[in-house]
């Protein structure tokens, strides 16, 4: 069997798209999987939708996500090139090719005939008209300059029969299909006919794309065989649901890689969980590096039934990555968020990073768990109310005074040091040392939860900042 050769072939229409970036996963997978090569594909035929930017977007987020491409636009390769736009010239051959071996026929109809073959239910099929024009008539009519695109000729019977490697024996009738444009008016190709030229002359021999193109192979295996070339293996991959009812979009801006990563999703998380929507390793594990994917994928682990994407999960997941970060290594991730928050010049953002190391899920939450540190405002008293540690606001009233003495008396204002003395206290008071740490906790932050007990906020704030905010509370409790 020769070597192993998958692509992944995005159109630069905007920002990668979490469903295109598990295509590309997978692509990458199947071919380091079997020793082969990943190679990156532009497919920018259609102007009208590119989106100026997106070529490098693609370019980052493949190289951010770790899918290092043998071959690619960017890098060169044997078989290039490798952006569409550059090889107009070939499909115009291999179009001229098709049409003399039967399988494609120029179309001169304009627009108000074509729009006249809409039916009641506004469906439009076309009905083969330009099929059958003498080749002089064709030969006159070019020469003359008028307008024509190129169409695929589909048999108007029989069935076409191919094997997909998740999806099985796929069989589609010829009169399903219609006899789709291969080269526009302007000289550029479809996606159909492009995909096609591009897989065959650049030896990919596995082709690994989502299951809309279940139903519209056989028109790509017509031309194959038109051609007498050999077919690629076919891959398709279930869809990515939003919801139950509802596909994972481009269109509808949902989910995008940058923008996860802009949440503060880690960009390995997402990998992760990407890989996770369709596939579920025999080991049955869930966190893995990319390298431990390639070692553990298979197709026999990829499911039919589309997957819905949960962001939940992704929380987790990504909660999982960011607590096996180092200390270095999360305040490093961190940083950008800390610095968005109110907290920025007031504090040592290191000491903060290790208070939010264990207890963040997405770096994006930082700024709105910590921006209560910049000033302690009024809040609700309710907070003080607390079944375990029997307090509530009158608890405190009471307590809170205590607890102001015993601060102010510790000269080694640190963490330890603040937790023993306190817990020394408790019997003396009549509590329990929870009901201490809520009480302190509560009037020195406002918050029902915090990152950080109440004498970790306390060692953070500083002797005099505690006392402030303590007699600040003291006022409100009355």
């Amino acid at each position: 069997m020769s070597k192993v050769r998958t692509r992944f072939a995005p159109s630069p229409t905007g920002f990668m798209h979490l469903g295109g970036l598990r295509t590309a996963l997978y692509a990458y997978l199947y071919a380091k999987a079997n020793g082969g090569d990943f190679i990156l594909r532009v497919e920018d035929t259609d102007q009208q939708r590119y989106v100026e930017g997106a070529v490098e977007l693609i370019y980052s987020s493949l190289l951010e996500s770790g899918l290092k491409y043998d071959e690619g636009p960017d890098i060169g390769g044997n078989y290039g090139p490798y952006i569409q736009s550059e090889r107009k010239h070939i499909y115009g051959e291999y179009a001229k090719k098709l049409v003399e071996l039967g399988g494609a026929y120029y179309c001169f109809c304009t627009k108000e005939r074509l729009e006249s073959l809409t039916d009641e239910n506004g469906n439009r099929k076309y009905d083969k008209h330009c099929l059958k024009l003498p080749k002089e008539e064709v030969e006159r009519r070019i020469a003359n300059g008028e307008p024509y695109v190129i169409r695929q000729n589909i048999p108007t019977e029989g069935t076409s029969s191919y094997e997909d490697l998740i999806y099985g024996r796929i069989d589609v009738d010829y009169k399903e299909l219609e006899d789709n444009i291969l080269i526009k008016s302007d000289g550029m190709p479809t996606y159909n006919f492009a995909n096609v030229i591009d897989d065959h002359l650049m030896g990919i021999t596995h082709v690994i794309r989502g299951t809309e193109y279940l139903s519209s192979t056989p028109k790509y295996n017509l031309m194959y065989d038109a051609f007498g070339w050999e077919r690629p293996v076919y891959i398709h991959l279930p869809t990515i649901m939003k919801d139950a009812t509802r596909k994972l979009s481009k269109r509808y801006g949902d989910a995008n890689f940058d923008d996860f990563v802009s949440k503060g999703y880690l960009k390995e998380a997402i990998i992760n969980y990407v890989a996770l929507l369709g596939w579920a390793p025999k080991e049955n594990v869930e966190k893995m590096t990319l390298e431990e994917m390639v070692k553990l994928f298979s197709l026999d682990g990829i499911s039919k039934s589309p997957s819905i994407f949960d962001e939940v999960k992704l929380r987790w997941l990504n909660g999982e990555y960011i607590r096996a970060l180092s200390e270095d290594e999360f305040y490093q991730v961190a940083r950008p968020f800390l610095e968005k928050s109110k907290v920025n010049g007031l504090f040592d953002l290191k000491t903060i990073a290790k208070l939010l190391h264990s207890r963040v899920e997405v770096l994006g939450e930082i700024p709105e768990k910590i921006d209560w540190l910049a000033e302690l405002t009024p809040y609700d008293l309710a907070l003080f109310d607390n079944k375990k540690n029997k307090t509530s606001a009158e608890v405190a009233k009471e307590l809170l005074p205590k607890i102001r003495q015993v601060v102010e008396g510790i000269d080694e204002f640190v963490n330890d040091k603040i937790f023993a003395t306190l817990s020394e206290k408790a019997t003396e008071f009549g509590v329990k040392s929870g009901a201490i740490f809520w009480v302190l906790r509560i009037a020195i932050t406002g918050q029902g939860v915090t990152p950080g007990g109440a004498t970790e906020i306390a060692s953070l704030l500083g002797k005099e900042e505690t006392l402030k905010r303590i007699d600040f509370t003291l006022s409100l409790l009355g």
